[in-house]
């Protein structure tokens, strides 16, 4: 317990880090948001070998990297076409998707390519699902967190931004960890992958800024904004998740080590309830009125410019 209480206090206080350095650290105009890379310092937990459990991409190919791109943008095409609300996060991950085909093909970049292929594609698999059982309707078991994001994108209420963290939330606080778990933590000889899931986060920031001005260009005008309820920049807003996903891995690392498949349920209903309480709170926190900017004129303004 006390392992567990130490690492939730240095991940805290890398967040507060990076709030604090957004004040005096951004340089005005910046191309990219400044970049903490705090989570590399925090080491990972031991746990076993064990072969990786994934129905999609099992060899890594980068085609399949490609075939995902293929398949997200289909689905944006046809959500942005009717300016579906949940277009802003098929693009952000559409985006994200593409930086990520690029950063992978830079030799070095990634320890083990082949690996973080068949993440990426079994990832974005849990997305596809949701969004597919969610669409299926009554009846259909959506994630809880999930079923949020998508039903706060169906009333329409939500500001732009509320949208993209209720996405973001659910697909890293709930997908990811279960998604890493599925595929091991450690290689065949012992060694970490923590550091190509922390090298993740060095490809999201480069692409947090382009995306977020291309969502708002297209989608919402207010994205851009990056109005959060806290006030955070670009820099905070980035560390924002690089704390979820710090958080995915460690909590990844409790189902790999559970001693019982009763103990890993547990740890996984309570991976289900944490996402599903956060997203409650983001859908309240983006409809209040006054807040943020609603979504009155992000239709209209979709019709024009998506």
């Amino acid at each position: 317990m006390g392992l567990v209480r130490r690492v939730a206090f240095t991940m805290v206080a890398g967040f507060l880090a990076a709030a604090v350095a957004v004040v005096s650290a951004v340089p005005a105009g910046a191309v990219d948001p400044l970049f903490l890379g705090w989570t590399g310092l925090l080491p990972p937990l031991p746990t076993a070998y064990a072969p990786a459990d994934a129905a999609e991409c099992a060899a890594g190919e980068p085609t399949c990297v490609d075939a995902t791109i293929a398949r997200m943008q289909g689905r944006y095409d046809g959500l942005v076409a009717s300016c579906d609300h949940n277009a802003v996060f098929a693009l952000t991950y559409l985006r994200t998707t593409e930086e990520y085909r690029r950063v992978a093909a830079e030799p070095g970049f990634f320890d083990d390519v082949s690996y973080v292929n068949t993440e990426d594609a079994v990832f974005a698999a849990y997305y596809f699902q949701a969004y597919d059982a969610w669409q299926a309707g009554p009846g259909t078991a959506v994630p809880r967190a999930w079923a949020i994001a998508f039903d706060a994108a169906q009333q329409r209420r939500l500001a732009g931004a509320g949208d993209l963290l209720l996405g973001m939330n659910a697909h890293v606080n709930r997908d990811l960890p279960l998604v890493l778990a599925s595929l091991g933590l450690v290689t065949a000889d012992g060694r970490s992958r923590k550091p190509d899931h922390d090298q993740v986060n060095v490809m999201l920031n480069r692409v947090v800024g382009p995306l977020l001005h291309e969502a708002a260009n297209r989608l919402d005008p207010s994205i851009d904004n990056i109005a959060t309820p806290l006030g955070l920049s670009y820099t905070a807003l980035m560390q924002i998740l690089v704390v979820w996903r710090e958080a995915a891995w460690r909590n990844a690392e409790r189902l790999v080590n559970a001693p019982t498949a009763e103990a890993r349920g547990r740890i996984v209903n309570e991976i289900e309830a944490a996402a599903a309480t956060t997203a409650a709170t983001l859908r309240t926190l983006y409809t209040r009125p006054g807040l943020l900017p609603l979504g009155q004129d992000r239709d209209a303004y979709c019709a024009s410019h998506g």
